[in-house]
């Protein structure tokens, strides 16, 4: 997490920065407001701010927003003045951070306010599949697009792909295509020069530019207009940007990382969504289960949420009643990881007993979870089972090949995933496309039937 601390740094904040440091976070620092929005505008990125209380901090808020940047405040303050750190909140801080300060408190808040410290749970076999594509192709700089239902955990598996590969250490820059109107999001994604437009008082620097040299994550891509499309796709070929009102490109060095919750070849059908483009990010596709069918994680996300909300809101850890699980399973979960974690976060707050009861689980109208029928519960744990076996099956059937035929089996099911393109295939398997043809005539000459080139680009290559 990039932090941005405004104010002096002095005394008890400077022991809070330590602090935040300690908990994992990349710390940059100015004195005023003013020097605050000048280094975001010129691409200084960050996840959240931490502001001396002392400061103008709606001011803070308002010229940011009047760039459209939007990032989130927390206020820090000695002596914990209720007054002030009220008029803080108000302001539009989302939490009050008092000096002197608490590491756990500290650690909590910014896990809870800026929520890109999502780790990837899972146990179930449909998702452990998923994770081992993933990490399999983190490594390379291959475009990935992640499908799946809304809430089924798209951009947590985008921050997974991003903490796996080459750029782990350089910024992970995430855009909602869907959230930013579309007359805005050009001059949010590249950037704008001064002039360019009504408002424009100074240069800004996009997204591309502040992702340079790691992950561009574009959330929702699906929902960008068609117009834009074809800048980005430029973009992608070209590694190279023009800022709105700009006269010159810009280099930029990204990895380019989407999700969409719609089928994008039927959006191409519609004629939504460039197919070049859908060519272009869909080098691997991640698709994610839904929860229903992943009942094999639904408890260690549960009790990781518990975790996370308990330690956020000062109330001691409880653990979670059976009855509690029972029903936790037997649920379908329409909103996926997302409608859980509210639920769990609600149950922490509503919990009275020395459990977490199956009462205090309610849903969003209010109403608690049904009882879990005897069939469905046996229904879900018999599912699990099966696909512990299978996924046990699987790995015993490499027992007895050769590291050759293993790497065979590897080369070819890659190659098939990707439709025979060889380029796609080797950036996969983290291979030179001389190697690759190599193996691949070796494996000609031998008799092994070998996927055909197909259409597009760097199919033959």
């Amino acid at each position: 997490m990039r932090l941005l601390v405004v104010g002096k740094l002095n005394g008890q904040l400077s022991v809070a920065v330590k602090m935040a440091m300690n908990a994992g976070a990349k710390v940059s620092h100015v004195e005023t407001t003013e020097q605050a929005t000048n280094a975001l505008r010129a691409g200084q990125g960050a996840d959240l701010m931490m502001v001396d209380y002392g400061l103008d901090i709606a001011g803070l808020i308002l010229a940011n927003e009047s760039e459209r940047i939007r990032v989130p405040v927390v206020a820090c303050g000695v002596d914990a003045d209720p007054m002030r750190a009220a008029g803080a909140i108000k302001a539009g801080a989302k939490e009050f951070i008092p000096l002197p300060p608490d590491a756990e408190l500290i650690a909590a808040v910014l896990a809870a306010v800026t929520d890109d410290n999502r780790p990837m749970i899972a146990r179930d076999p449909n998702m452990e599949q998923v994770i081992k594509l993933a990490d399999q192709v983190a490594p390379s700089d291959a475009s990935i697009l992640i499908t799946g239902e809304s809430g089924s955990g798209k951009e947590v598996m985008a921050r997974h792909v991003h903490a796996k590969s080459r750029r782990a250490k350089a910024p992970f820059i995430s855009v909602n295509c869907a959230a930013i109107p579309e007359n805005l999001l050009e001059s949010e994604l590249f950037g704008h020069e001064k002039g360019a437009f009504t408002g424009a008082l100074a240069r800004r620097i996009g997204k591309f530019e502040e992702a340079n040299g790691g992950t561009l994550l574009l959330d929702e891509i699906s929902e960008m207009d068609v117009r834009l499309q074809a800048k980005l796709l430029r973009a992608i070929q070209e590694r190279e940007i023009d800022r709105v009102g700009g006269t010159k490109p810009v280099k930029v060095d990204i990895r380019i990382l989407a999700t969409s919750n719609r089928n994008l070849a039927d959006a191409v059908k519609e004629g939504v969504f460039r197919e070049d483009l859908l060519y272009r990010l869909n080098v691997v596709n991640l698709a994610l289960p839904p929860l229903r069918e992943r009942p094999g994680d639904i408890i260690n996300l549960c009790e990781h949420f518990v975790k996370k909300y308990s330690a956020a809101n000062g109330i001691d850890l409880k653990p979670i009643s059976a009855e509690a699980k029972r029903r936790l399973i037997a649920h379908r979960w329409p909103g996926n990881v997302r409608e859980l974690e509210n639920a769990m976060h609600r149950a922490v707050l509503l919990s009275t007993g020395a459990e977490i009861e199956e009462f205090a689980i309610r849903l969003p109208d209010g109403q608690p979870l049904a009882p879990a029928p005897d069939a469905a519960v046996a229904r879900g744990a018999s599912m699990a089972a099966a696909e512990a076996v299978a996924s046990a099956a699987v790995a015993r059937s490499f027992v007895g090949q050769t590291v050759a035929e293993m790497e065979q089996t590897l080369i070819i099911d890659t190659l098939e995933h990707c439709l025979g393109n060889r380029t796609h295939a080797a950036n996969i398997l983290g291979i030179s496309i001389r190697t690759l043809r190599n193996k691949l005539k070796e494996y000609g000459d031998a008799g092994v039937n070998v996927p055909p080139p197909q259409g597009g680009v760097g199919a033959a290559a």
